[in-house]
C-alpha cells in the first residue's frame, strides 16, 4: 500500500514530517519514496491520495480496564447531572429485564448531586423487584438496593471488610453504599459472564476503541480479561496492541508459572504487577496526609504502605516482574514513591537495570514529592482528562492542595516518563478529549484553565499517547512513531490538530484507523 498527498506527522525527530509513505506486511518501508520507482517494483501495489488529509500514528491508552469498558457499554448510564434522571433510567433498564436479573449501571457521581450520597431506598422504590448495583465513576465505591444488599447478606451485623467500608446510618443500618473492599461483598454475587461472552465483548470494545484512533491499550483488568485477549489472539481477531498487567493477588502464581514482564510479543504482552496503595478522591477514600475539607476525621484508606510495598516489590523484582502501584491522595503517592526508592537499592544489590516500575494516577502530590518520581526513574502514568472531571472535587475537598494535583508539566520536567490514558470506564478514552485537557486544563468554552501551568503542548501530550507509552510496553523499536521498519499503526484525520483552534481538538475524530497495515475503521 501506498498512501500518498497526506500530511504526516511521524513523531520521528529525523523526519518529523513527510507526504507519502509505503506500506508492506504490516510495516512501513519508507517515508516519501521515489513513487514512480515503488510502483515499478510493486506488483498489486494499492495506491490511494488522502487528498491533503493528515495521518498521526496510532494512540495508545497507557491506562484502562478494558473488560469494564466492554461491559460498561452494556450497562445502566448513570454519569447524570440528577439523582432523578438516574433512578429514571435505571426503573427503564428494570422494567425491560427478566425477573431476578440484576441491574448493573455505572458512572454515578454524589458530588454531582449536591454532594449527598444516595440511599438503597432510592433503588428500592423504582428496582421493580430486582437486585440492583451501580458503581461510582471512580470505580471505588458501590451504591446497591435493598435486594441486593440481602443476597450478598449485609445487615446491621455485618463488620467492615478490611481495606473498606459499609456506609451506616445513625442508627447503624447499612445505607446500600459500599467503599472499597465492601465492594466486593455485592460484586462477587452478580452472575460472571463466561469466557465467551467476556471474549465477544472485549471483541466489540477493540472495534469501539479503533473509532477513537486507539490502537494500542495498556490493560489493568484481571485474569478474565487476559483469558479472552490470548482467545482473540489464538484466533486471529486481536487487532489491538495490549500490554496486560497482572493483579497483586496472583503475584505467587506468576511466578510459579515463570510470567515475567516482557513476556510475549508486538500483540500481547505482560506488563506489571498492579496493586492499590489508596482509593478515590469521588468517594474521599484516597490516602492524604490532612483531612478532607469539611470532615476532620477523614484521612481516606492507605490500602498498602511503604513497607507492604517493599515486600511486593521486592518478590515480583526477584520473579522478573515490575510494579504498577494505584496511588491518587499525597500520603499514598509518598508510601508509593519511598517503596520504590528502597526498590531501586534492592535492583543495585541483585545487579540487575532497574525495571520500568510506574505509579498510575499521581493525582495529587505533597510539594517536597513532585520531581522524586523523576530522580527515581519511575514512570507517571497519568490521564489528563480526569483533572476536568475532578477539578471542582478537589478543590472542594483538597483545596489549596490541589496546586500538586493532576501535575503533568511538574511531572515531565522533573524527568519522569509520563504516558496518558483514561482509566475507561472511569472517564471516556476518547484520546482527543484526553489531549484537549492536557492543552488547556479547561472544558471547552471555558476562557481560563484550572492550574494552567501544568499545560503542555500538543507536542508533548501527543508523545505521552503514542511513543512514550510504547516504549514502556517494550515496542519501542517498531511502534509509537512511523519510521522505515516501524509497525502500520496509524490514523486519518481530515483537520491538522497543528493547525486548527485548540477546542477544535476536542470534536477531532478519526476518519480511518489502520492497524499492521490493514484498514480496521474507516468511516461511513
Amino acid at each position: 500500500m501506498l498512501l500518498t498527498n497526506a500530511r504526516i506527522y511521524t513523531l520521528d525527530d529525523n523526519v518529523p514530517v513527510a507526504s507519502s509513505i509505503w506500506i508492506k506486511d504490516g510495516l512501513v518501508v519508507a517515508l516519501n519514496p521515489d513513487i514512480d520507482s515503488v510502483i515499478s517494483q510493486t506488483k498489486g501495489l494499492q495506491i490511494e491520495n488522502l487528498q491533503g488529509n493528515i495521518i498521526l500514528p496510532g494512540l495508545t491508552d497507557a491506562h484502562i480496564h478494558l473488560e469494564k469498558f466492554a461491559f460498561n457499554r452494556l450497562k445502566v448510564d448513570c454519569e447524570v447531572p440528577t439523582l432523578a434522571l438516574c433512578l429514571e433510567r435505571v426503573h427503564n433498564r428494570a422494567r425491560e429485564l427478566p425477573p431476578k436479573a440484576w441491574v448493573l449501571g455505572h458512572g454515578w457521581n454524589q458530588n454531582d448531586w449536591g454532594g449527598v450520597f444516595p440511599h438503597a431506598a432510592d433503588l428500592d422504590q423504582i428496582s421493580e423487584g430486582h437486585p440492583v448495583y451501580l458503581t461510582a465513576k471512580s470505580l471505588h465505591a458501590g451504591w446497591a438496593n435493598s435486594r441486593a444488599l440481602a443476597i450478598a447478606g449485609i445487615n446491621r451485623e455485618t463488620p467492615d471488610p478490611e481495606g473498606g467500608g459499609i456506609q451506616r446510618d445513625k442508627d447503624g443500618f447499612p445505607t446500600g453504599i459500599l467503599f472499597e473492599s465492601a465492594m466486593e461483598l455485592v460484586s462477587r454475587k452478580i452472575p460472571v459472564p463466561d469466557t465467551y461472552q467476556i471474549t465477544e465483548a472485549v471483541d466489540q470494545a477493540q472495534k469501539a476503541l479503533w473509532r477513537l484512533g486507539i490502537t494500542g491499550v495498556h490493560d489493568f483488568d484481571g485474569q478474565n480479561c487476559l483469558t479472552a485477549l490470548r482467545g482473540l489472539y489464538a484466533q486471529g481477531r486481536l487487532q489491538l496492541r495490549v500490554l496486560k498487567s497482572i493483579p497483586v493477588e496472583k503475584l505467587d502464581e506468576a511466578i510459579s508459572q515463570g510470567i515475567t514482564t516482557g513476556e510475549g510479543d508486538d500483540w500481547l504482552r505482560i506488563g506489571s504487577i498492579k496493586a492499590f496503595a489508596d482509593g478515590a478522591l469521588g468517594p474521599r477514600t484516597a490516602a492524604m496526609f490532612q483531612p478532607y475539607a469539611g470532615e476532620p476525621t477523614n484521612t481516606g484508606y492507605l490500602l498498602l504502605d511503604q513497607e507492604s510495598l517493599v515486600e511486593i516489590g521486592q518478590k515480583a523484582i526477584r520473579g522478573g516482574l515490575s510494579l504498577a502501584v494505584h496511588a491518587i491522595g499525597d500520603r499514598a503517592n509518598h508510601e508509593v514513591i519511598n517503596a520504590f526508592m528502597q526498590l531501586r537499592e534492592f535492583e543495585k544489590f541483585l545487579g540487575i537495570p532497574p525495571k520500568k516500575h510506574r505509579i498510575e494516577h499521581v493525582q495529587c502530590l505533597n510539594p517536597a514529592d513532585k520531581h522524586r518520581l523523576g530522580l527515581s526513574g519511575l514512570v507517571a502514568s497519568m490521564q489528563p482528562i480526569h483533572a476536568i472531571s475532578d477539578r471542582k472535587m478537589a478543590d472542594r475537598y483538597w483545596g489549596a492542595r490541589s496546586v500538586g494535583a493532576y501535575a503533568w508539566r511538574d511531572q515531565l520536567q522533573a524527568g519522569a516518563v509520563l504516558i496518558f490514558g483514561s482509566d475507561a470506564p472511569v472517564d471516556s478514552p476518547n484520546p482527543f478529549w484526553g489531549i484537549h485537557a492536557a492543552l488547556t486544563r479547561r472544558a471547552v468554552g471555558e476562557s481560563e484553565g484550572w492550574y494552567p501551568e501544568q499545560c503542555l503542548t500538543l507536542n508533548q501530550a501527543l508523545m505521552a499517547y503514542t511513543r512514550l507509552p510504547a516504549q514502556i510496553a517494550g515496542w519501542e523499536k517498531n511502534a509509537g512513531c512511523l519510521v522505515s521498519g516501524s509497525t502500520a499503526d496509524l490514523i486519518v484525520l481530515d483537520q491538522d490538530p497543528f493547525k486548527i483552534p485548540v477546542d477544535g481538538i476536542y470534536d477531532l475524530l478519526p476518519t480511518r484507523t489502520m492497524v499492521a497495515g490493514e484498514w480496521v475503521y474507516i468511516a461511513d
